[in-house]
């Protein structure tokens, strides 16, 4: 049977004896919370200040208070502290030294005051301070694929449906697409933070305080909008770690599908990029082999982020109010996920800014697979003012006999042509080139030149660039 230990947990008089060591095992988190130890300083302070504004301790006391703390802080940051798995999590280590450097006094600080609002405050303020290293880290990575457009505007490749050719598209606008992708990831991260922006530090337990404290004064010195307007809501309330995981999982994804698209295209059989050997990796056995494990890698991370996304998820959805000691398991799904989205973000970015695409390669893949079909069909309605429908069946027609013939839709003669439809003329090859495909797709959104460059040009303005 494991053994008892005798441990001060500063549980006051109600226990006599110390936890079972296997105990002490699941119930403690400073191996992983101690991240929060900055967070939980700050809060700290702020409720320290707002206790001597308030009467309610001294202001001679709070100083000594926060001076205690900045010596705490400057011990972590230098590695000169000593984390206890024994005092459970970063809180009751951060008090128990408090306690060792100015004595009684930092009793005081935990007045009105709950773990289960400070670790709220802590792991809120957390989770802010990396969605606005997520949100600097998406700019920077949109503004690689504004750049890509920009140095590749007269670039033409094939579009595909199905992972078949289907119309010829440019370059830009390919890239162009994934900077809406990523700009809706940014603007859900920004709408995460504005929601995410109240305090909860005043919650106490659960049922608030009697003390008179001052709530909206906390709150203003954290950098907080404003107070959570339930105290039980403000320490039972994980929405802001679940959309945080919710947004780095769809970030994630979309990095995942660029990821796929350059593991395919940097194949030998495609040869349509090439990455940088910064972002690559070699075999052990063929040395011709550059493979592309950077993209690999962050194509298989997002199950990592999918992973803590469902596992808080299904932490919360049996969980009564208030706090519950389930809530633990919070923060290691959260910090792992931050990790694993801002690497990727990093690397994907250093990847997107040495990525040199193979010109001659995507242009010629552009002209195969009768990729301007649907130009020859809108062609007939057009100029021969038939229903789309019979010019597809029409164009379908050409296809096929191009396939007999070994040749594109371009190389088909005008009497192919007209076998099909009689009215057809030698306009016709003026819509066959993927260069004149691209050029004419003007609709809002399109694929021509002019409406990428309007793309570039609002993206470069919404992002001061």
């Amino acid at each position: 049977m494991a053994k008892k230990v005798k441990t001060n947990l500063m549980w006051g008089g109600r226990f006599d004896e110390g936890p079972d060591v296997l105990m002490e095992s699941i119930n403690a988190s400073i191996n992983f919370d101690k991240r929060l130890y900055k967070q939980d300083i700050e809060g700290s302070v702020a409720h320290a200040n707002m206790l001597a504004k308030q009467g309610i301790i001294e202001f001679s006391e709070a100083d000594l208070i926060c001076e205690g703390l900045a010596k705490i802080r400057l011990e972590i940051e230098e590695g000169k502290f000593e984390f206890k798995p024994s005092l459970e999590d970063i809180h009751m280590n951060i008090e128990a030294r408090l306690a060792e450097l100015i004595g009684s006094t930092a009793g005081k600080l935990h007045t009105a005051r709950s773990r289960n609002d400070q670790v709220a405050l802590d792991f809120r303020m957390w989770v802010r301070d990396h969605i606005d290293i997520a949100i600097s880290d998406l700019r920077k990575l949109i503004e690689a694929f504004i750049n890509q457009a920009d140095l590749n505007s007269d670039l033409i490749m094939p579009g595909f449906t199905h992972m078949q050719v289907a119309q010829p598209v440019s370059w830009s606008h390919h890239m162009m697409a994934f900077v809406e992708m990523f700009g809706r990831d940014l603007a859900r991260f920004e709408d995460a933070r504005r929601r995410l922006n109240e305090c909860p530090l005043g919650g106490a337990a659960l049922a608030g305080t009697s003390f008179p404290i001052d709530r909206h004064t906390t709150s203003k010195i954290l950098g907080f909008d404003r107070p959570m307007a339930n105290s039980i809501d403000s320490t039972s309330d994980r929405d802001f770690a679940l959309e945080f995981l919710t947004c780095s999982a769809i970030c994630a994804t979309h990095l995942s599908r660029f990821s796929e698209e350059l593991v395919i295209w940097s194949s030998a059989q495609f040869n349509f990029v090439e990455i940088s050997e910064r972002f690559s990796s070699g075999s052990s056995i063929m040395p011709q082999k550059k493979n592309p494990d950077a993209a690999e890698l962050i194509r298989a991370k997002v199950s990592r982020i999918n992973g803590s996304l469902v596992a808080l998820l299904t932490t919360m959805k049996g969980l009564p109010l208030t706090y519950s000691k389930d809530m633990q398991e919070d923060k290691e799904q959260v910090f792992d996920a931050a990790d694993t989205l801002l690497l990727s973000l990093r690397v994907m970015t250093g990847m997107l800014n040495e990525l040199k695409p193979n010109k001659t390669n995507l242009e010629k893949a552009a002209s195969v697979g009768f990729s301007t079909a649907t130009d020859l069909a809108d062609w007939l309605v057009k100029n021969i003012k038939i229903p789309f429908r019979e010019a597809h069946e029409i164009t379908g027609k050409l296809v096929k006999r191009a396939e007999e013939n070994s040749c594109e839709l371009k190389d088909l003669s005008l009497d192919d042509m007209q076998e099909a439809n009689s009215l057809i003329n030698k306009g016709v090859y003026s819509v066959l080139s993927v260069q004149n495909s691209v050029a004419s797709r003007t609709s809002y959104g399109g694929t021509s030149p002019e409406e990428v460059r309007k793309q570039v040009l609002t993206w470069r303005k919404k992002l001061s660039l």
